[in-house]
């Protein structure tokens, strides 16, 4: 197998980083059109929330992005064109998140807003993770050398962990665990369920495996044996469990006789 792995669209060759990642924007926008939930939010209160999302993402990824090797970075502020040149999930994540709250507060709205983006962003992250593996070593998204059977030769004669195909059946495997909630959330009998549920939960499990899969990629990692991406995610579980703990609190105010069995 060659890497990238170009796609043919007739007399087109299609890169598959730029087709995947476009088609994982589209998709994962129309399934979220599709499957979100009214909210009674105005059409201009929900452009300004998605206008914080789109901002807060875009100088999420690119922030955490810098700071994986702070050297290297300080060394290109001068070639702008290396420093436009990449991105992270988890700023992006974690980025989207804190212009959401930033937006919600400034239009005033305070109901949660994440359970409906839960299963669009795990689609638009399995479609984009598949345009890493197919992109191979020019992604910079694969792991350490390896001798498991699961090693994945990019093309240079290294057996390699292909972290993007464990991403990809983490997600998969999250979004089967997550139906119950969807299902209880989309009943929520006697308002039982506390909303931002299923998004927390979302974030924390994602945030944990990319916590662990960290350990075997080939980044820097200069923050006392931990990399920028490790040190995110760490911040980003113990704001999701914080919120995890208040959501069973307010579970737990409500009467035993309204929690549906």
């Amino acid at each position: 197998m060659e890497f990238p792995i170009y796609l043919y669209l007739g007399s087109w060759r299609i890169h598959p980083h730029v087709l995947l990642e476009s088609l994982a924007y589209f998709i994962g926008f129309r399934v979220y059109l599709w499957t979100r939930q009214p909210s009674g939010m105005s059409k201009v209160m929900s452009l300004q929330i998605l206008a914080g999302i789109i901002a807060g993402a875009a100088i999420g990824a690119k922030l955490l992005f810098w700071l994986e090797d702070p050297a290297a970075t300080w060394e290109q502020l001068s070639q702008f064109h290396l420093l436009w040149g990449g991105k992270t999930i988890v700023g992006g994540l974690l980025g989207g998140l804190i212009g959401v709250e930033l937006t919600k507060r400034w239009v005033g709205w305070k109901k949660s807003t994440g359970d409906d983006f839960v299963y669009p962003l795990i689609l638009g992250l399995v479609l984009g993770r598949i345009g890493c593996f197919m992109t191979g070593l020019d992604d910079h998204t694969y792991g350490t050398p390896t001798n498991w059977i699961t090693g994945v030769n990019f093309g240079d004669g290294i057996y390699r962990h292909p972290t993007q195909l464990y991403e990809i059946l983490f997600l998969i495997t999250l979004s089967l665990l997550l139906i119950p909630i969807y299902r209880h959330r989309s009943v929520n009998q006697h308002g039982a369920y506390v909303s931002g549920t299923m998004f927390q939960s979302f974030m924390t499990a994602y945030l944990l495996f990319r916590l662990c899969i960290e350990w075997i990629k080939p980044t820097p990692h200069p923050y006392l044996g931990l990399n920028n991406i490790q040190l995110a995610c760490i911040a980003g579980i113990i704001y999701y469990s914080l919120l995890i703990v208040n959501r069973y609190k307010q579970r737990s105010s409500i009467p035993h006789s309204q929690i549906p069995s």
